[in-house]
């Protein structure tokens, strides 16, 4: 089973931005950590700060893979593209943030691709992408 994992603006700083929010754990440590703990799974990382790329990366892997966990961080609240590109690919996407994004500012509580997702994990620090991941081999 084939996994891709896709964090958007911004999440190239874990472990370095706003730490009281996102924490001090860089994303490469965590995924570590994810690929040992679902070794079943072939889980692949890409991260961009270009909403395109994410667009081209979901278009690439949205026909052959099994699954992808999607942080399109602030993307999420401004992205019809993202969302448009999550509707044309067949392989089911969960939305992932680290914060609880509705008990945030007000401008973070409207995500505009939930609606194309299988599901949204919001406020599990880290832990949501193992969340998602597992949700995605349960159900396949």
């Amino acid at each position: 089973m084939k996994i891709q994992i896709i964090n958007g603006p911004n999440l190239n700083l874990l472990g370095k931005r706003e730490p009281d929010i996102y924490g001090n754990e860089a994303f490469d440590t965590v995924f570590e950590k994810l690929k040992q703990r679902f070794k079943s799974a072939e889980l692949f990382y890409f991260q961009s700060n270009v909403e395109g790329e994410i667009i081209n990366k979901l278009h690439e892997v949205g026909f052959d893979y099994q699954g992808v966990v999607l942080n399109a961080g602030a993307y999420t609240h401004t992205s019809i593209a993202i969302h448009d590109a999550i509707g044309a690919i067949k392989t089911p996407v969960v939305e992932v943030h680290i914060s609880n994004i509705y008990a945030r500012e007000e401008f973070r509580h409207k995500s505009l691709i939930t609606s194309k997702c299988a599901g949204l994990i919001t406020g599990f620090g880290l832990e949501g992408y193992a969340m998602a991941i597992g949700y995605l081999i349960n159900h396949k």
